[in-house]
């Protein structure tokens, strides 16, 4: 069973429905006991990003998901501000982020050229995938854009994407006034800034990705 987070960040029907037409058993939780037995964990969220970590927080989730990410090993799939949250921090607040990909948060540029950006970045947008090695049963960071197109485009809103210290660590770019990481991801942790949920079929390929991923890694356990 896929556990979809539930801190009461953003409405999360679309997520639910795209993994049952794939075939996927997922359920909207916060209970312990099913996070911690789940084969894979979704953590979703539109918001502001300490809100989100309170929230987690509030519900007693931050150590329980940190137990399931590092000591366990759980795949986890980070989406809109659940990708944000998986960074150390954000520009947006003071609050602590998990810190699992070393990133930071950053609002997009307001000056000099940039300035005349739209923000919130909203809409569709082409992204590009950067060639990996995606070694025979790999990580969910190596597999996640396995199954889709080569150009593929996905729908965005956001003012705030995330700076990875690791080029490594981007899994997928876009451009809006200039280039920045539109999915990241190490090992089993990946978040995507886009909301794949609102992509249709290329969001569709991606969470088909996800759960075939995680099916390659629990099948090894």
């Amino acid at each position: 069973m896929i556990a979809v987070i539930d801190y009461d960040m953003g409405n999360v029907g679309s997520i639910l429905n795209m993994l049952r037409k794939i075939g996927a058993t997922a359920k909207l939780t916060s209970d312990h006991t099913e996070i911690r037995d789940a084969t894979a964990l979704i953590l979703p969220g539109v918001g502001a990003f300490d809100q989100g970590m309170r929230n987690l927080a509030a519900k007693d989730l931050r150590g329980l998901l940190d137990e399931c990410v590092l000591a366990r090993g759980t795949p986890l799939l980070g989406i809109c501000l659940g990708m944000q949250l998986l960074t150390k921090g954000s520009e947006e607040g003071t609050t602590p982020g998990f810190g699992w990909i070393d990133a930071e948060t950053k609002r997009f540029c307001s000056t000099g050229a940039e300035a005349k950006l739209r923000i919130p970045h909203m809409g569709w947008n082409y992204v590009q995938i950067p060639v990996r090695t995606r070694p025979p049963g790999g990580t969910l960071a190596d597999r996640l854009f396995m199954d889709g197109e080569p150009n593929p485009k996905f729908y965005f809103v956001h003012s705030y994407h995330a700076c990875c210290a690791r080029t490594e660590d981007v899994l997928a770019t876009a451009n809006y006034g200039y280039e920045f990481s539109a999915a990241i991801g190490r090992e089993n942790v990946a978040g995507t800034q886009f909301h794949p949920e609102k992509s249709l079929r290329f969001g569709l390929a991606l969470m088909h990705s996800f759960v075939k991923s995680v099916t390659a890694v629990h099948s090894r356990t």
